[in-house]
């Protein structure tokens, strides 16, 4: 059932409209009963005891089954609808290359080698070296044909493609060795890039192409927020837009992996405190979202409303981050689970640094599946992130037996994983926490204070994580009886300096 739900969340609600279209031209029996279990679990991912719902008795064998038409119906579906879809530059290419072999076959030579050199030059400008292959392939065979081309240029002009095939698969190789890298060790993430770009012989400072560039600064973003480092891994980021922005000729051919360079940037910046670059690369961002047509413009849209709304709140702007996000349109971008569930945690933390805690309760009221459901869609530290701040808002509001009972389910998920993945500091946070709140009359403050920042500041401020600090600027807003917005922006500013 899990199985089943999931790919229905990956359904847009115009593609499940024509996927319930899809299932009454396919049906052959009016009684078939496809459509009423897509549509329960649609509305209700967690149902139990469909079989009995759905045949108003246990039916396991058949429910299983009906399942099982279900679960295929719905790749037949996503796979069809995606060949529909499918307009990109390779799949051009490649109608070119298959008419040029097929002109090959039928000996019409003049129109197969002009063809074949229309397929070469859009390969070229995309840099599609697996697709060159091919193509300098098929023109070798028929070299004797091209009087234009002789066989040694041909093939020298297919060696330096492998080259660079053999670069891209290199990358490949890059990208998964570093990402089994950071899951098994957090420590010297910048150290750890380094070492696998040796290991695998790339070098950002050679003639990558554009597509590469963009998975190494993907790769160097994932590793900063799976350290919380990012400040380790800026120097790295520039340079790579460095020589990005020596490629600004190529930037339309290759707009997807554009924008969302700009995305990695701007985040960068963002983490690192830095707001007017992050702002800056926000509007290049923007603008580059705007073009062809707005091809890219929703798809992009909620994570750079995630980051502008960020960006606005720790700038001191938070009137205009709230003004933002309450307009921000989340049914139309539900289906971008991610960055919609970000954006839902997002406005909670900013209506509780504002101390309107029962807003923000009534807004973490939304967030009703469970915490299993949520770690499969947002991960384990989105989830521990967000059982922090459910915490924190039953302090605020004073839900005594609340606190205490959701402090003891904290414990007991996460202290486990917490220790495993070195994340130590959160569970000194909520030590910290629970023996302010259960002792706040008895403790001397300013001796508090001091223990605060001695277990919570593990680095140099301007290398701290700004979600860490806003945690730490609550506990430090707590103690003094301080505005806790005024004291997260303080510091942060101070971070920034």
């Amino acid at each position: 059932m899990n199985i089943l739900s999931s790919i229905i969340a990956t359904l847009s609600t115009d593609e499940k409209r024509n996927f319930i279209t899809y299932l009454r031209q396919k049906n052959k029996r009016a009684d078939t009963k496809n459509i009423q279990l897509f549509k329960l679990l649609d509305t209700n991912p967690e149902s139990k005891n469909l079989d009995i719902v759905l045949y108003k008795k246990s039916a396991k064998g058949a429910f299983h089954a009906l399942c099982k038409r279900l679960h295929d119906s719905l790749i037949d579906f996503i796979a069809s609808k995606s060949f529909e879809k499918e307009t990109s530059e390779e799949m051009e290419i490649l109608k070119l290359l298959l008419a040029s072999r097929i002109f090959f076959e039928q000996k019409q030579y003049k129109i197969a080698l002009k063809t074949i050199k229309k397929a070469e030059l859009k390969a070229k400008t995309f840099d599609l070296f697996s697709i060159l292959n091919e193509i300098f392939y098929t023109k070798i065979q028929y070299a004797h044909l091209d009087p234009k081309k002789t066989l040694d240029n041909l093939i020298q002009d297919f060696r330096t493609n492998q080259k660079s095939l053999q670069q891209e698969e290199n990358l490949n190789l890059f990208y998964a060795n570093i990402q089994n890298k950071l899951i098994h060790n957090k420590e010297d993430v910048i150290q750890t890039i380094y070492n696998s770009l040796s290991r695998f012989d790339i070098s950002v400072t050679h003639d990558l192409t554009y597509r590469s560039l963009y998975k190494i600064l993907e790769i160097a973003n994932q590793a900063g927020n799976i350290s919380r480092d990012f400040h380790a891994i800026l120097p790295f980021v520039e340079t790579t837009c460095q020589q990005i922005e020596k490629k600004e000729q190529l930037s339309d051919k290759h707009l997807f992996y554009h924008i969302q360079i700009l995305y990695y940037v701007a985040n960068s910046y963002f983490r690192n405190k830095d707001f007017s670059s992050s702002k800056n690369y926000l509007g290049l961002m923007h603008n580059q979202m705007t073009k062809q047509r707005n091809k890219y413009f929703k798809r992009f849209f909620p994570q750079y409303s995630l980051l502008h709304i960020l960006n606005l709140n720790y700038s001191g702007k938070a009137s205009e981050a709230i003004l933002t996000i309450e307009n921000f349109n989340f049914e139309k971008f539900k289906d971008q689970t991610t960055y919609f569930l970000d954006l839902k945690l997002a406005r909670i933390m900013i209506f509780f640094q504002q101390n309107r805690c029962k807003e923000a309760l009534r807004l973490f009221k939304e967030l009703y599946h469970s915490d299993t459901w949520y770690t499969e869609k947002a991960g384990v530290i989105w989830v521990i992130k967000k059982n922090l701040v459910e915490i924190l808002l039953h302090i605020e509001l004073n839900n005594f037996d609340l606190v205490e009972s959701k402090i003891k389910s904290f414990r007991k998920k996460h202290t486990s994983f917490l220790k495993s993945n070195n994340e130590h500091r959160a569970l000194k946070f909520l030590s910290l926490t629970t023996s302010y709140y259960f002792n706040k009359q008895t403790i001397n403050i300013e001796e508090f204070s001091q223990k605060i920042e001695h277990t919570l500041i593990r680095n140099s401020p301007e290398r701290e994580d700004i979600f860490a600090m806003s945690f730490y600027a609550w506990l430090k807003a707590s103690v003094q009886n301080s505005d806790l917005y005024q004291t997260t922006l303080q510091v942060v500013n101070q971070a920034s300096l």
